[in-house]
């Protein structure tokens, strides 16, 4: 198992999400504190081909010192153990240090046979389970994530096309994901078309990480990592609460998308 390079800062982490090597580098260039390789051309978690993994994996593991993580995508697979299995399996045996997995649900299938096929490939890989908003996510699944070897788990969207997270979970819910996950020791992550105007009230969730793409962009998600849009995000997550004014302002909007 790859070991981390460090951990990720005391406020949420920037994931930015890249399509080729070229992106990877100006992600890193641009202050990404994960970079995440997902072919957005290829669906919600598309997976970049192996050769291109391994490519990527010695550029990372040149860098020095305090680099940033880097995780992967395994790609858009029913959830069908022998299946995910597999694809963790080709992706985790490039090294990439996380390896993130979707729970694509569908009606009468547990996942249960899922976690069972997957628990021991949490042993060697760090994996992140990846819930949907736009897909009825049941929360009560995080133990069961958390006891089969999970090292982290996040929110994101399937479909990116019927809008943002919040636009399909509400702060409260958000709130509660993340409260959950973090209790269980699960890294937690928040992703889903966000926009810059989306910020503020994420980071004062405390999430580990906030993902993007689509912002990161000049225009569609699958077009080119724009590094001006990128440091507008930078520096959006940079940017601190109003000292004194966060919780009461949490407070506030959860209690008003609690009443909607």
């Amino acid at each position: 198992m790859t070991a981390l390079p460090a951990a990720l800062p005391s406020a949420p982490g920037l994931l930015a999400s890249v399509a080729t090597r070229a992106e990877m580098d100006c992600a890193l260039a641009g202050g990404a504190d994960i970079v995440d390789l997902k072919d957005p051309a290829r669906g919600a978690l598309g997976a970049w081909a192996v050769a291109d993994l391994q490519a990527a994996m010695v550029r990372w593991q040149a860098l020095p010192e305090g680099r940033p993580l880097l995780s992967a995508t395994v790609g858009d697979h029913p959830p069908v153990p022998e299946v995910l299995a597999q694809a963790v399996r080709r992706v985790g045996a490039t090294g990439v240090p996380l390896v993130k997995i979707g729970f694509f649900p569908q009606p009468g299938v547990s996942l249960s046979n899922c976690l069972r096929a997957l628990d021991p490939l949490a042993r060697e890989y760090r994996l992140i389970a990846v819930l949907f908003a736009d897909r009825a996510p049941d929360f009560s699944l995080l133990p069961a994530l958390e006891a089969a070897g999970f090292h982290g788990v996040m929110l994101d969207t399937a479909d990116k096309g019927t809008g943002r997270l919040r636009d399909h979970l509400p702060l409260p819910r958000l709130q509660d994901f993340v409260a959950k996950a973090r209790a269980l020791g699960l890294l937690t992550g928040l992703a889903g078309s966000l926009r810059l105007g989306d910020i503020a009230a994420l980071k004062a969730l405390c999430p580990d990480y906030l993902g993007f793409r689509g912002a990161l962009c000049g225009g569609a998600r699958t077009d080119a990592l724009d590094p001006a849009a990128l440091a507008r995000v930078r520096q959006a997550m940079d940017t601190p609460l109003e000292e004194g004014r966060s919780e009461a302002d949490l407070s506030q909007n959860v209690s008003r998308e609690t009443m909607a």
